[in-house]
């Protein structure tokens, strides 16, 4: 009976923990399912947001970074906003990137200079720039383009910019091409007096010269932007008249070129055309002129087409545009646009409606006049 009960307990203490165990959820989390659970969880919480702000990071410092200048024994170096080298040394400068697009003072394309060339290799694009000078001062860009077919566009994550100022103690202004310039006063847009200088740290002063006076920059209707030049921020008809900038640095003074301000106002908008035909009704013949004349500001361009009866049949016309500036008074210049059409030896077929389309930046503006045949 004793060793029967001895026998019941030890089966009894072989059994117990595993059902005491079993409500146990230490046990139960190390199922399979569950194993294979967690540490999933574990991994996807490793920061990828975080992975993406330091990639969106870094392309900026990229596109700080696409525009090198290329040093001695083949050294590089990140640009600054503003750089100063000595004018007659050469310049490389090079653009990281297999599609690269290049922007610099429009001089050297206007001249089609031949000490700036530039090449594009399979990693990056060079600009050379030999035997440097004072004109050369000015902005230096470059961007990667993103290609769709024909279609391209600019990558503005990689980009790189810098302004050079070529110094020359000769030249402290930026050479022009021309000895007088006109600046047109706007009303409603800033005017720019441009006389840039070579040397970023010389003092430049602005001056009328009638009443000759120097005029006050006081960072408030009038600043100094030494990569631009001074700038009227509100022009008024009170500013025009002829100006000149001096500029001072280590030595004797130098003088600009000098500069007309013309003030303007004159509505914006397509442009206010009329047209005129002398005479109105011609013979067999006879020599008719139409005169299409538009009205508008100074600095905008106009161009001009034709319709004309003889136009299909290739009658001979002689057409001649120009223009010239105009004073309305009270200091407004206004500019004046023709397009003249001329038949010479008028026929039948040349008879009837003559159209004349002005076209601006705003828009274009259709007139027209009939000659008849007597």
């Amino acid at each position: 009976m004793r060793l029967w009960v001895l026998l019941s307990l030890l089966l009894l203490q072989e059994t117990l923990p595993h059902v005491i165990g079993q409500p146990a959820k230490s046990k139960h989390s190390k199922e399979p399912g569950e194993n294979k659970i967690k540490p999933v969880n574990k991994k996807v919480k490793p920061k990828t947001p975080k992975m993406k702000e330091r990639e969106s990071a870094d392309s900026s410092l990229k596109s700080q970074s696409i525009l090198t200048q290329v040093m001695d024994k083949g050294h590089f170096q990140k640009l600054p906003t503003t750089l100063s080298l000595p004018a007659g040394q050469s310049m490389e400068l090079r653009c990281k990137g297999s599609n690269v697009t290049w922007s610099y003072p429009s001089y050297l394309d206007t001249f089609k200079d031949s000490r700036l060339s530039i090449k594009q290799l399979d990693r990056y694009s060079q600009l050379i720039l030999a035997n440097s000078t004072a004109a050369d001062t000015g902005e230096y860009s470059c961007w990667l383009q993103l290609c769709n077919g024909n279609k391209c566009r600019k990558d503005e994550t990689k980009t790189g910019s810098t302004y050079i100022f070529f110094t020359d103690k000769e030249e402290l202004f930026v050479p022009t091409p021309s000895y007088f310039e006109i600046v047109y006063l706007n009303p409603d847009k800033p005017a720019v007096i441009p006389c840039r200088v070579t040397t970023p740290s010389a003092k430049v002063t602005l001056h009328r010269e009638f009443p000759a006076e120097e005029i006050e920059t006081d960072g408030t209707d009038i600043i100094y932007d030494v990569k631009k030049g001074f700038v009227y921020l509100h022009p008024t008809s009170d500013h025009k008249g002829i100006v000149y900038c001096k500029a001072e640095s280590h030595g004797a003074p130098q003088i600009s070129i000098k500069y007309h301000l013309l003030y303007v106002e004159v509505p914006k908008g397509p442009p206010s055309t009329t047209i005129a035909a002398s005479p109105n009704r011609a013979e067999v013949g006879d020599s008719i002129q139409v005169i299409c004349t538009v009205l508008g500001e100074p600095d905008v361009d106009v161009n001009f087409r034709w319709q004309y009866p003889g136009q299909e049949a290739e009658s001979p016309v002689i057409i001649e545009n120009f223009w010239r500036l105009i004073n309305r008074g009270s200091g407004h210049t206004t500019r004046i646009s023709k397009s003249v059409l001329v038949v010479e030896d008028f026929e039948a077929r040349d008879a009837g409606n003559y159209i004349c389309i002005a076209q601006n930046l705003q828009g274009e503006t259709t007139v027209a006049t009939k000659v008849g045949l007597n």
